[in-house]
């Protein structure tokens, strides 16, 4: 039971903090990590996802495991039992006391440099409050506390850290968005992937052959391996579509679920788009994360379908040296 209070304890706390760290990263971007783009990349939100799914499942067995100690501490407990039982309390009053000092430490730290932003200051105020919680209830435990204002003190730590764990969910879900909205980010994530990928072999296949394909079934290749990205709601009838507009002019087109997010991504946020296939460098000067002429910009679209429109540059993409 000891050791079940522990670890779930603290899998929980970790859990809980990392959900809260990632999420005011994402709801409060700070332009110094800014990556000069806009967009939405899956692997951004993997942390968010992993720490929502540890805390929903851990923070209640965590409250079982937490009653049933409690429960079985009322009992007479043999020396060993009460020796252990202690050493836990202890083990987690100096974890909270060292969290406590090392969060003062860092609130100096970056008060000095400069670097005090909204989401640093509630990360802050979060950490400090979280370990004076657990500290404040394990003292309780230590000294055998069992009521305070009239009410019973395991009582009011679950529904204190029950309803802070609710409040934390709902505003990761209100930032990250509801699972169905996450999964027509990443169906639009995928599909400007797919169109980045055709619109490389497009550019190659004119520096190839000084001529741009009639239809994408060109772009395949059996020797090479290649082979045309797939709409990947194909079943509803959707595919990725080509129009040739000129001898160096081109469109691709696709229907898109959402309007793509706006307002610039940071450089720790995860995987963001490739840019080396058909962006130039001057697409990647950007002045200002959004709004300006950022790398995403190019593949910038609304809800429905919508369609990008290219010209290949022959100075930026020469035709290949054919040699004799």
């Amino acid at each position: 039971m000891c050791l079940g209070v522990l670890i779930t304890l603290i899998t929980s706390v970790v859990a809980f903090l990392n959900l809260v760290f990632e999420t005011l990263n994402k709801r409060f971007p700070d332009i110094l990590n800014s990556s000069y783009q806009y967009g939405y990349s899956t692997h951004e939100y993997e942390s968010i996802r992993m720490s929502l799914a540890t805390l929903i499942i851990i923070f209640p067995v965590f409250i079982a495991v937490s009653y049933f100690w409690r429960k079985f501490s009322k009992l007479e407990l043999g020396h060993i039992d009460e020796i252990f039982k202690k050493w836990v309390v202890y083990i987690i009053l100096f974890l909270s006391a060292t969290i406590i000092a090392v969060d003062l430490v860092t609130l100096v730290r970056y008060f000095i440099s400069g670097e005090i932003t909204s989401r640093f200051i509630l990360k802050v105020a979060v950490v400090l409050v979280i370990a004076l919680f657990v500290g404040v209830y394990y003292i309780f435990e230590l000294k055998g506390k069992q009521k305070l204002f009239g009410f019973s003190v395991g009582i009011l730590a679950v529904v204190k850290s029950s309803v802070l764990v609710l409040l934390v969910i709902y505003f990761s879900f209100s930032v990250m968005g509801s699972p169905a909205k996450q999964r027509l980010l990443r169906l639009d994530d995928r599909r400007i992937n797919d169109l980045q990928n055709i619109q490389y072999q497009i550019i190659n296949f004119w520096q190839q052959k000084e001529k741009l394909p009639t239809a994408l079934v060109e772009l395949t290749n059996p020797i090479s391996g290649y082979s045309l990205p797939v709409e990947p709601e194909f079943e509803k009838g959707k595919t990725y579509e080509y129009i040739v507009k000129g001898s160096l002019e081109f469109e691709l087109c696709a229907t898109f679920s959402l309007p793509i997010p706006k307002g610039w991504r940071e450089y720790g946020g995860g995987v963001v788009y490739p840019r080396p296939y058909a962006v130039s460098e001057r697409e990647i000067t950007s002045s200002y994360p959004y709004p300006g002429t950022g790398t995403n910009e190019s593949w910038d679209h609304d809800e429905g379908r919508t369609c990008f429109s290219r010209t290949i540059d022959k100075d930026i993409y020469p035709p290949y040296f054919k040699g004799v």
